[in-house]
């Protein structure tokens, strides 16, 4: 079984070794963050910066723990506003493919409407990021609108009604997630 925790200071060194463990894989699909995130001294000032503003409740950040306690993603809802967030999340490679992602997302969704009271959340990937739309698409989003991230060709999405569960997922489409 999965879990979802707040983002604490005490997960500084998990987060950083996954972060570090898994920078050449992430950098595949999102944006890399650069070579100041990753050393522990960039990481300890940006970790901080996202602390302060869980506490001020612009964001929410989240750990994902598997059955042994070990942190193999993340899940984040930012800026929240007027019932509305933009969902982001990654998960490690060693965790990839087993469905970590479509579970955590879920999760979140459960909790932006019971625990933060959204209505609504939207989610960004680029087009190469087949996995990261069969998780949204999973989960209930649907593509609202064409964009770039990172400079790269996206998609934006949408999902409405939080409360509800999102509906059957579309036949299997043969792409990992």
């Amino acid at each position: 079984m999965l879990t979802l925790e707040p983002l604490r200071a005490d997960h500084a060194d998990a987060l950083l070794a996954f972060e570090q463990e898994n920078r050449a894989y992430f950098a595949r699909t999102v944006p890399d963050r650069g070579d100041a995130y990753f050393t522990a001294e960039g990481f300890a000032e940006r970790l901080r910066a996202l602390l302060a503003e869980q506490d001020a409740g612009v964001c929410r950040f989240h750990v994902v723990l598997d059955e042994e306690g070990n942190l193999v993603g993340r899940v984040n809802l930012l800026d929240l506003a007027d019932g509305c967030a933009e969902l982001g999340y990654r998960v490690g490679e060693r965790a990839a493919g087993r469905g970590v992602a479509t579970t955590a997302v879920a999760q979140v969704c459960r909790l932006a409407a019971t625990g933060y009271g959204l209505t609504s959340l939207t989610a960004v990937t680029t087009l190469d990021n087949r996995a990261s739309m069969t998780v949204l698409a999973r989960n209930g989003f649907t593509h609202v609108e064409d964009t770039t991230v990172g400079g790269r060709p996206g998609r934006r999405f949408l999902r409405r009604n939080l409360v509800s569960a999102p509906p059957a997922p579309p036949a299997n489409t043969g792409h990992p997630e």
